[in-house]
């Protein structure tokens, strides 16, 4: 059924995953915004689409490929999307429920464990770039930013969809767990006596990513089994988080794939 109103129930709805976190959680819902989110979304967690009178007239139907949708006037689209120059199709999505074995890579767990990260845009390109590295899974505090924030989303490009991710009461006890089944943790730390390309990333592996203000806490980091250091030139003391996880990240990838 077409949407008219601005004020209709269901574009309140929307809007509401948009802006309140609490909303997400209650429904296990966040909304994706754009054609090619829309299209990589899981068939079977899309719970409803959207598309306005403007998308429509430019051939949305046919790009959309067959997914049903509900066609929503411009002036209700703008109430519900999150972005300024909206594209014109979003979709409420199912969150997922990941099972602990997703994380495992099959013996060859390559995670990330991420304490407080602030920024949505670090967030969704450790995701990104996560998926890119062949990471395993991602464990994140609840002090973290939430997941499902629609920047978070829009930044990971689609890796929401595929990489596992938990978010953890007690980060130190999955650490603690992750060593009892063999996987060695490594700290991003400035006080790192190793330099991450000595170390050996080529087992099971977790790598430590602090708060882009403070990094880790200091009982985080005497939780893992090594502090790693990336050297830095010139006169930069330390990397953006996003950034330090994609360097271990890939190294860990550059190393799986010569040995």
């Amino acid at each position: 059924m077409r949407i008219d109103s601005a004020k209709s129930s269901r574009v309140k709805q929307v809007a509401a995953l948009q802006t309140k976190a609490r909303c997400r959680r209650e429904q296990g819902a966040f909304v994706v915004e754009g054609l090619k989110m829309v299209r990589e979304a899981p068939g079977e967690r899309l719970l409803s689409v959207y598309a306005s009178d403007s998308f429509l007239e430019q051939g949305g139907e046919e790009k959309l490929g067959g997914i049903a949708f509900t066609p929503v006037s411009d002036a209700a689209f703008k109430a519900m999307a999150d972005t300024r120059t909206p594209q014109g199709v979003l979709a409420v999505v199912k969150a997922p429920d990941w099972k602990r074995e997703d994380f495992s890579g099959k013996g060859r767990a390559l995670l990330l464990f991420l304490e407080d990260l602030q920024d949505p845009g670090n967030l969704g390109t450790v995701f990104r770039a996560g998926e890119g590295a062949g990471v395993t899974g991602i464990l994140m505090s609840r002090g973290t930013v939430d997941v499902y924030n629609p920047k978070v989303i829009r930044s990971t490009m689609g890796s929401v969809y595929r990489v596992p991710f938990a978010v953890c009461d007690d980060l130190e006890a999955v650490l603690r767990q992750c060593r009892k089944e063999g996987i060695l943790s490594y700290a991003a730390h400035l006080g790192g006596k190793i330099n991450y390309e000595e170390a050996d990333f080529s087992g099971p592996s977790a790598f430590l990513i602090g708060n882009e203000a403070s990094g880790l806490s200091e009982k985080f980091s005497a939780a893992s089994d090594f502090l790693v250091k990336i050297p830095m030139a010139g006169q930069v003391e330390s990397l953006n988080a996003a950034v330090a996880a994609s360097v271990l990240m890939y190294e860990a990838a550059r190393q799986r794939r010569y040995k």
